[in-house]
């Protein structure tokens, strides 16, 4: 949140020199009561248990939320009822006309399969065409990210020889952004994917700062960001809850799929016992310093940039 001080303070160079959020009191009464307004795209077949992952990620925020459930038009959804869909999510026509503060797109279950072949890749192309121009800043978590990064940078699809799946060690490349403020040096994430984000692969084709990379394997990347803030890649899962990859794991060896266990999860690499979550620090303060930072903050200095707030 803000610090409000009095119109010509001294102190307000010096301090937002020093990245801290300082309005005068002038401006104070725009944001008195303006909740952000943020809308999360949710691709994943398990709407409701992914819904309860980010709204809890992003109510530990300080800041008021008014969340809208955006759904791609037309597309049946095997694992979540008609009536949830119909009650609680709206389809992009609903909001053509409106602006957002920021956009969550949750990853899907697609790693293998060519963009082209996804049946409403033209319709997620829509929406982040559609989003550069309504909305300050996107968020964009595993399958997004990649869908992200070739509707925006036109980089193909890469495909691991084997499926990253487990919880990973990562450690930071760039300390000083307000993306990570607060991060620890190393910590920990879920992953699971089949998509490659190589570090010389983002270096070499996009303009995106990295934040953090996984320690193992080394050379993938965990966190990006354009410099205008507007764009926020999320490789892992943040978002997950203590069992999801318990579930993934158990789901997939019932149907007789070929699955090795997640690594660094399940303790003495027993599927039996309970995990240890240790993750969910890590995940509060990145979506909160998105919301602060890459969104709120943003999205008032814009304002104050057009000269709506005298």
């Amino acid at each position: 949140m803000p610090i409000i001080v009095p119109n010509c303070l001294p102190a307000v160079k010096l301090l937002r020199n020093e990245n801290i959020f300082v309005i005068t009191s002038s401006s104070s009464r725009v944001w008195e009561t303006r909740p952000l307004k943020i809308l999360i795209l949710n691709l994943m077949p398990k709407k409701i248990e992914t819904e309860n992952q980010l709204l809890r990620l992003i109510s530990n925020s300080p800041l008021q939320i008014d969340v809208k459930l955006l759904r791609i038009n037309g597309h049946q959804s095997r694992n979540t009822s008609s009536e949830h869909l119909n009650n609680f999510y709206c389809q992009l026509d609903n909001v053509y006309n409106d602006n957002f503060d920021g956009l969550i797109v949750t990853g899907a279950p697609l790693g293998l399969i060519d963009f082209k072949d996804v049946s409403y890749w033209s319709q997620i192309k829509n929406i982040f065409f559609w989003a550069k121009e309504h909305v300050t800043s996107m968020l964009f978590i595993c399958w997004a990210a990649q869908a992200a990064l070739n509707i925006f940078y036109g980089i193909p699809k890469k495909i691991r020889h084997d499926k990253l799946f487990g919880v990973f060690n990562h450690r930071l490349l760039n300390s000083n952004d307000l993306l990570i403020r607060g991060f620890d040096n190393k910590f920990f994430v879920p992953h699971s994917r089949y998509a490659d984000f190589s570090i010389q692969l983002i270096i070499n084709n996009t303009d995106l700062q990295l934040h953090a990379v996984l320690e193992e394997p080394f050379s993938n990347v965990y966190l990006m960001s354009s410099t205008d803030k507007r764009l926020v890649f999320i490789t892992g899962h943040p978002e997950y809850d203590l069992l999801t990859l318990s579930d993934e794991y158990h789901r997939d060896f019932n149907l007789g799929t070929l699955c090795k266990k997640p690594c660094n999860y399940f303790p003495k690499d027993n599927t039996e016992l309970l995990p240890n979550i240790t993750w969910r620090s890590h995940g509060n303060l990145l979506f909160s310093n998105w919301l602060n930072h890459y969104v709120y903050q943003t999205t008032c200095s814009n304002l104050l940039d057009m000269n709506l707030i005298s």
